[in-house]
């Protein structure tokens, strides 16, 4: 990876003091977003990323919902599919669901019962990787619909938050860290 293009990542991060909550400082991606070039360089680095560590992949699937934004251009890229993870009750048809605790209560998501079929190989992508239970919950998803979840894939990890370790034995990997 060539420090280059990570510092053209880096440099669109912007941090936000006391949002949402005095005490948090919050890593925003928006500069990133709109700036074409840097965005295109995200998306190159973790496509590299993949294809240097990952012989075979199924789908990408996005955590609602900046996972969203990240998902569909990586997986156009690898020419594979992208799925959705979604908050409950936003998805049409049969789904398999699985609730979690965050700091602040508890929360649902959902994916599409037929969204993975056995076996298939999936990694699952978001912007931010914090406390862990929002990708954890996601990857309790993918099993259930006994598909493998090769890695979860995110732009930014606060490290102090620790979440990574709440994945246990599930591959991780983040593009920038902050403590």
């Amino acid at each position: 990876m060539s420090e280059e293009r990570l510092r053209r990542v880096r440099e669109r991060i912007r941090s936000f003091p006391d949002f949402p909550v005095p005490g948090v400082l919050f890593r925003d991606i928006s500069p990133l977003l709109k700036d074409p070039a840097a965005f295109g360089t995200l998306i190159d680095l973790l496509e590299d990323h993949l294809r240097a560590s990952f012989p075979r992949i199924d789908f990408i699937a996005g955590l609602d919902s900046r996972g969203f934004l990240i998902g569909p251009p990586l997986a156009q890229r690898l020419g594979i599919g992208f799925i959705l993870i979604r908050k409950k009750g936003k998805l049409p048809g049969p789904t398999e669901s699985v609730s979690y605790t965050l700091e602040y209560g508890k929360a649902e998501l959902e994916i599409q019962s037929d969204a993975v079929e056995p076996g298939q190989k999936v990694v699952i992508v978001d912007d931010l990787l914090a406390t862990g239970g929002t990708m954890c919950a996601a990857c309790e998803l993918v099993k259930k619909l006994k598909a493998e979840v090769l890695e979860c894939l995110v732009i930014i990890e606060l490290k102090l938050l620790k979440g990574s370790e709440k994945l246990r034995s599930i591959p991780f990997y983040s593009l920038l860290q902050y403590d």
